[in-house]
């Protein structure tokens, strides 16, 4: 079952969702059958048990009791946080067992568990949220790699701030009694992304495909440190298409042959341009090499000359 994007549901109606915190690493659906063995799944299907073999003690925890539940593989940062740039270090080790035990010392995995779809050899997934949800945390699944993230029903405003104070990613809201919609992608799970603003210039740009032949695809950005711009990341998503098209005569006026980024960023087709234009994108978050994740442009801001943001 996946979550739906959306706003976080409303003071009037939020004691009928609960609400538990976003992860950012590898979905996952493990399967328990009662006999010593463990299968773990990702999203696609793939067997994906070998890369992460401190998951396999799971395999005795529940005795002989069958289960199959569903979870988010993560790497902890330091700060506690899912960050998904350490989990893929860990991710498609799966002909290598040898290296999947030097990576699981070296960047641990932790799988958080938030629902059974199988308990008992009893399909779960007509029941309500609320009751598997009551189901789960009654197995007391807590060890040295795997946990049961706490869920709080209701108080979505002060999760939400909580959410954005601790610089996770965001929360999934689920409604109370919302059925588990096997393959669905339902608005029953609702995904609510914290989202952060930068001030950023842009350095260069790449030209558009298909409809957008003709346009920029992409605009490259740089943050100014020390007086040199620093390469923040591609932003391709955020505008309209006059706003492209106005955003092309832009650029143009403003080529040279010259990279203004401090290094050269590694992208293939880029067109350089005087960082003389502003603008403020969203992000999620960002990398350990400052590049910022999932951005996406939110405004110009012509009242910023790229020297405000030194």
């Amino acid at each position: 079952m996946l979550a739906t994007p959306g706003p976080l549901p409303s003071a009037g109606v939020e004691d009928r969702w609960a609400f538990e915190v976003k992860q950012d690493g590898q979905r996952a659906m493990v399967y328990l059958p009662g006999d010593g063995t463990i299968l773990v799944r990702a999203r696609s299907g793939t067997d994906i048990t070998a890369a992460y073999p401190e998951l396999l003690p799971l395999a005795g925890v529940l005795g002989a009791r069958s289960a199959v539940l569903d979870g988010e593989i993560v790497a902890l940062d330091d700060q506690g946080r899912s960050d998904f740039e350490r989990l893929q270090q860990r991710m498609g080790i799966v002909g290598a067992p040898a290296k999947a035990a030097r990576m699981a010392a070296l960047v641990p995995a932790r799988l958080m568990l938030f629902d059974v779809v199988h308990l008992d050899r009893q399909l779960l997934t007509g029941l309500p949220y609320a009751e598997r949800r009551g189901l789960l945390e009654g197995l007391g699944l807590a060890g040295p790699a795997w946990s049961t993230p706490a869920a709080i029903t209701g108080h979505g405003a002060e999760a939400w701030e909580m959410a954005q104070g601790a610089g996770l990613e965001g929360l999934i809201a689920k409604r109370l009694t919302s059925r588990y919609e096997t393959g669905a992608r339902s608005k029953n799970w609702v995904k609510i992304k914290v989202h952060r603003l930068a001030d950023v210039v842009i350095g260069g740009w790449v030209p558009g495909r298909g409809r957008l032949s003709g346009l920029p695809g992409a605009v490259l950005v740089g943050e100014r440190h020390d007086g040199l711009l620093y390469y923040a990341g591609s932003v391709g998503t955020g505008w309209s298409q006059a706003e492209r098209t106005r955003l092309a005569a832009l650029l143009q006026a403003l080529t040279t042959d010259t990279c203004p980024f401090g290094q050269i960023p590694p992208v293939t087709g880029a067109r350089w341009v005087l960082p003389q234009l502003v603008g403020e994108v969203r992000y999620t978050s960002r990398t350990r090499a400052g590049r910022l994740r999932h951005p996406s442009w939110h405004r110009s801001r012509p009242d910023l000359a790229p020297d405000d943001l030194a």
